[in-house]
């Protein structure tokens, strides 16, 4: 039954184990804009949902000609058989990833029309943690990474990949996949659901959150400051993040005021003249354009004692980067008081 103002999504299903596992996935996200109810049985969803509901989300083996006249406001079938039997219907394959199912959900329940979202719950406060470095090859990506992973074990956590190529391929996106410029769009587009696309076009590496970077690198030079800085003022303001890892390039334009939004910045360098050098003059440009604050939550870092790193980036947890990593965080979460 209805409770209050929710917006209702019924999922009716005669396959018990699998309702059982998408009801206990979909509960798993913070701040859904449904509340849940799940049947294994049509009639029972008929005589219990008598005030019809936002989105019916039934398996094709469930569907019967009565849901054609139920007064649910979007009727999505869960198809099994890979052929699309009815007119006026949404149709989202049943036989992939739960994650894959969810975004598809969301994504239909986007675009039929003016939605009305749930008050969010009490949100965390968000810290930045900045990763940026003028030294080019000094493990920048991996040790930011690397940090994400372990923050996501015990914090809901969110990496954002900055660099005009972020040269992993498990995080980039396929062309039909959306990415952060996509997110960047949908910020001005239709702030009222910016929520919602945000967990549409969220990846997932274990417990991390991820937006896919950029296909086009060089798109990140287009970007103005205002924008990032308003998207990153969005993210916080959701309250769904109590960390967001940031790993940045020169490539984006308010460099700067991002590294000041952050609690902790992390430069990683090498221990070669040029490196040395190269550290020296961006310190010096700091200074000289009144950044100081931004030196003063540095720390530098040099791996070149790390002589290899696991292929897979699920094995970034284990070993003398994690150790270090782990180190460093128990220092950052007692200076925050989260330890």
């Amino acid at each position: 039954m209805k409770t209050g103002n929710s917006k209702i999504l019924a999922l009716c299903d005669r396959e018990e184990e699998y309702a059982q596992m998408m009801t206990d996935f979909l509960k798993r996200h913070r701040n859904l804009p449904w509340e849940l109810h799940t049947y294994t049985d049509a009639a029972e969803l008929f005589s219990r949902e008598e005030e019809g509901v936002e989105m019916l989300v039934t398996a094709e083996s469930a569907y019967c000609s009565r849901m054609q006249e139920f007064s649910a406001r979007k009727v999505v079938v869960l198809n099994e058989s890979g052929i699309m039997k009815w007119e006026d219907v949404s149709y989202v394959d049943k036989y992939q990833e739960a994650e894959e199912v969810y975004k598809q959900l969301l994504g239909i329940y986007l675009e039929s029309g003016e939605i009305h979202l749930p008050m969010l719950h009490a949100g965390c406060k968000t810290v930045f943690i900045g990763n940026y470095s003028p030294v080019r090859r000094a493990m920048q990506t991996s040790f930011a990474l690397t940090m994400s992973l372990m923050l996501a074990r015990e914090h809901p956590t969110l990496y954002l990949n900055f660099e005009h190529c972020a040269g992993l391929a498990e995080l980039l996106p396929d062309m039909q996949t959306m990415d952060l410029a996509d997110l960047l769009y949908f910020l001005h587009a239709e702030k009222d659901k910016f929520r919602l696309r945000l967990q549409a076009m969220l990846r997932h590496r274990g417990e991390l959150a991820f937006v896919p970077p950029m296909k086009a690198g060089q798109n990140l030079l287009t970007v103005t400051r205002e924008e990032w800085l308003g998207l990153l003022q969005r993210i916080e303001e959701l309250g769904e993040y109590e960390y967001v890892v940031l790993d940045l390039s020169e490539s984006i334009q308010g460099l700067y005021e991002i590294l000041r939004l952050c609690r902790k910045v992390y430069t990683l360098t090498r221990e070669d003249r040029i490196a040395r050098s190269k550290l020296l003059q961006y310190e010096h440009v700091l200074s000289l354009y009144e950044y100081g604050d931004v030196l003063g939550k540095t720390e530098k870092l040099s791996l070149s004692h790390i002589q290899k790193l696991p292929e897979e980036p699920e094995l970034l947890t284990k070993g003398e980067l994690a150790e270090l990593v782990e180190g460093l965080l128990k220092r950052l979460k007692e200076e925050d008081g989260r330890a």
